[in-house]
């Protein structure tokens, strides 16, 4: 089976613990995948993964899973609302001069999501 880890990628544990990648070509058994987990108390401990990234066959989404971690996007928009429409613009200052007369109110929204979200 191929490997579905891509090493130039980041991953964490399932259960939020970083984790380091440091080979994915660690022989075609249950062990492939060879890196390390940020234990809380014992600092970087050593751990093994199949070529998927899971932890432990036996046990349906194991905490040791590795999960891809996806760029977050942060941004503030402001929304003008009117009766039938909205405007949307990257700044305050665009959007109060872009405002039309009829504008019911005008919305800051930030948002903070993992790329890919909501599609």
């Amino acid at each position: 089976m191929a490997n579905m880890i891509d090493i130039k990628k980041q991953y964490r544990t399932r259960d939020g613990r970083e984790v380091r990648i440091y080979a994915i070509d660690g022989g075609r058994s249950k062990n492939e995948i060879h890196g390390a987990t940020l234990e809380q108390d014992a600092g970087w401990c050593i751990a093994f993964w199949d070529c998927i990234g899971e932890w432990d066959k036996s046990k349906y989404n194991s905490d040791l899973d590795l999960i891809e971690v996806k760029p977050r996007i942060k941004q503030t928009l402001w929304i003008n609302i009117y009766n039938n429409y909205q405007s949307i613009s990257s700044t305050e200052k665009f959007a109060k001069n872009k405002a039309d007369c009829g504008i019911l109110a005008r919305v800051k929204v930030d948002i903070d999501v993992e790329e890919g979200e909501g599609l």
